[in-house]
């Protein structure tokens, strides 16, 4: 059995989608932020008190990039994973490192105080990441193998969040990726299931 811990408001949509792709069944517990993520229990299985935490067959498995590329693997035969694994790879942890820490950091107003300390960051600059990858992307359909991976599932969600969110540009390369994925029955499935778990505002 495959047990998911998240949260809809996290980084465990990302996880959910990548299970509907896989067309497994799974278990969900949803986990709140604060006590309960903190719990002996919990921090049993993930010390750093956070989600996703994906379970299965004994395995503990975090961070999406990670949970992503394993059930790619540990399941093959739905050809999530990429004959070119050096892309798929290099793109899949592009986005879990230097996107993602671009992106947050931004959004708190933080960048090196010179250009000379960029190299410090281990990103250099948004700017320089957005460049990057729009680059990439300007040149393939998908990440990797000219079709939908598991490296899609990871970048993608994170293009169409910042797209969604402004953190990233409206880039026509970006738009035109997301719109290569936003319509796909898995991502539309688990964007649903999550939006139904969100806390009303009424």
């Amino acid at each position: 059995m495959l047990t998911l811990y998240t949260n809809p408001m996290s980084r465990g949509r990302i996880a959910r989608w990548m299970l509907e792709e896989l067309a497994e069944p799974y278990e969900t517990v949803i986990m709140t932020y604060g006590a309960e993520m903190n719990a002996p229990g919990y921090l049993a299985l993930n010390p750093m008190g956070k989600v996703p935490t994906l379970v299965h067959a004994g395995h503990v498995v975090t961070e999406v990039a990670a949970i992503c590329t394993y059930l790619a693997q540990v399941f093959p035969d739905r050809g999530l994973m990429a004959q070119d694994s050096a892309a798929f790879y290099r793109w899949l942890f592009f986005a879990a490192g230097p996107l993602e820490a671009a992106v947050v950091n931004a959004s708190f107003g933080w960048k090196a105080p010179s250009l000379q300390d960029e190299g410090r960051l281990g990103y250099g600059s948004l700017d320089r990441v957005v460049r990057t990858l729009a680059g990439h992307l300007a040149e393939h359909d998908y990440i990797a193998d000219g079709r939908f991976t598991a490296a899609d599932v990871c970048v993608g969600a994170q293009v169409g969040w910042g797209l969604r969110f402004g953190t990233l540009p409206a880039h026509d390369a970006f738009v035109a990726y997301w719109d290569r994925l936003k319509d796909r029955p898995a991502q539309r499935a688990a964007a649903a299931k999550d939006d139904a778990l969100m806390p009303s505002k009424g």
